[in-house]
């Protein structure tokens, strides 16, 4: 049985005899001057014209004075036509030299465009440069479908799954889609510091790293919130940022460590204005990135395209289990839980007590709705409704089993902050590390002035839910326990 180390011991001694011919396997310059889709889609005009393509070999057949090898751009594929010639340009090879080159090798052709006698459409050449010598060959389309091995050499899973190609060029888009709206609407970007000597903006555990320049700890952060509603209170009105955020928490489909958030914020504005604005995003960038409102997403069918109905949080904890969040009976909610297959510790303050009650309604919630209202505790940055003190101005759009977003009127009253970021950190104190942290420095600015304000976030798990794929198979690169071979 031929291994991977025959194959590649085999290249190498190709690798050699085109050294010793005098040809460089690994020049520098390409003379590409035309796309494969190009001559594809525009055949008429280009029949019969010179052309110059370059891609990867995924295919070489050779029959005596002819040869055809199949070359991959980005943009497709294309046949070349050869035969054999006498009178090479230096440094190419011709169909007797076919034998050094491989699939997965990279070249470029120059030659007319075509049609072969059984009507495809071909670039006739009758020889090729070598612009890159592969060592080791891909494997076949039903040859590498393993999780692991695909998620380890993710290069070679894009060569040989297009489908994963074709899904982050979606991904691409849908963050182009979001910057679009954003920056129509009068937002500006500003990219903010991914090391911060306090962290916050959510629940989560943070990772720290150590800055030798300075002999500190720094957190990377796990939100934009609080760098960004500086900037209002800087004098800015409408913000966002779109980049990486760091949680160091569980590493599976759904969970990854580093993915990509948006956050944003505007002046003068709440959290009734922030459902309409963003619900209109979110249908814009669906549109832009599938071109359809209408999703399957495991068990549920989603129609976008409808006015979401806003429903409040106590209402659905006191239909759907009979809970009163603002009293809430414990013994009843350990009991509920415990039927639905989660365990807590008997400390478990009330506040994380409903939000694991919740999440057992929203993973059976197609939507799409909008959760408004969550009690106080659970909302340490947001204002409260006026005339609803124990519950505040949060808004959240529930998306097959998903919170697909989150926003509310941000808090700038910088004494109530002090207080809430108090009893934040009394609870870190006591052992919960995903509570927020003290930020004394977020708390003076507020003291300078902030305006009312409006903010929002969302991850790419919005991205990674209506594709309709895991979270590791919707990034490149997703994070895996390192092995090397």
């Amino acid at each position: 049985m031929t291994t991977l180390n025959d194959y590649r011991a085999e290249r190498l001694r190709k690798l050699e005899q085109i050294r010793a011919l005098g040809i460089d396997p690994y020049p520098a310059k390409s003379h590409r001057d035309t796309k494969i889709i190009t001559i594809l889609n525009h055949f008429d005009e280009k029949a019969d014209q010179t052309v110059c393509v370059a891609g990867r070999i995924v295919a070489i057949r050779s029959f005596g004075k002819l040869a055809f090898l199949k070359l991959r751009d980005y943009t497709g594929e294309i046949q070349i036509f050869m035969q054999q010639a006498t009178d090479l340009p230096a440094g190419e090879f011709g169909i007797k030299q076919l034998k050094l080159l491989d699939t997965g090798d990279f070249v470029e052709a120059k030659g007319t465009v075509g049609k072969s006698s059984t009507g495809e459409i071909s670039v006739f050449a009758n020889s090729v440069r070598l612009l890159t010598k592969s060592l080791r060959p891909l494997p076949g389309y039903d040859g590498f479908t393993n999780k692991e091995e695909r998620y380890r050499r993710r290069y070679v899973d894009m060569n040989v799954n297009p489908e994963v190609r074709a899904r982050l060029v979606r991904r691409s888009k849908f963050w182009q889609a979001t910057r679009d709206f954003m920056n129509q609407h009068g937002f500006i970007e500003i990219n903010t510091p991914v090391l911060e000597h306090t962290t916050g903006g959510a629940d989560a555990n943070p990772f720290v790293t150590h800055m030798d320049a300075l002999d500190e700890d720094y957190y990377l952060r796990i939100s934009q919130e609080l760098p960004l509603k500086r900037l209002l209170g800087g004098g800015f009105e409408k913000v966002y940022d779109i980049g990486p955020r760091f949680r160091n928490e569980g590493v599976d489909d759904e969970h990854l460590p580093e993915h990509i958030a948006f956050e944003a914020y505007a002046a003068y504005e709440d959290y009734q204005d922030g459902m309409a604005f963003y619900e209109e995003m979110i249908k814009t960038v669906a549109l832009a990135t599938w071109d359809t409102l209408k999703f399957r997403v495991g068990e549920f069918e989603v129609d976008l395209d409808q006015t979401w109905p806003r429903i409040k949080y106590a209402d659905l904890l006191q239909e759907k289990f009979g809970i009163d969040v603002f009293h809430p009976d414990r013994d009843r909610a350990f009991a509920i839980l415990k039927q639905h297959g989660v365990s807590l510790d008997p400390n478990t303050s009330d506040a994380r007590l409903l939000d694991h009650l919740w999440k057992q309604i929203r993973k059976t919630s197609a939507g799409p709705y909008w959760l408004i209202e969550e009690p106080l505790s659970l909302s340490p940055l947001a204002k409260i409704v006026p005339e609803r003190p124990l519950v505040t101005q949060r808004f959240h759009p529930i998306i097959a089993g998903t919170e697909m977003g989150n926003g509310y009127s941000e808090l700038n009253d910088p004494l109530d902050q002090l207080a809430r970021f108090e009893e934040q950190q009394a609870m870190r104190d006591a052992g919960d590390q995903e509570a927020q942290m003290l930020d004394l420095d977020f708390v003076e600015m507020l003291e300078y002035g902030m305006p009312p304000a409006c903010g929002w976030g969302n991850s790419e798990r919005n991205f990674w839910l209506l594709e309709g794929v895991s979270g590791r198979e919707a990034v490149p690169f997703p994070i895996i326990k390192t092995k090397k071979d």
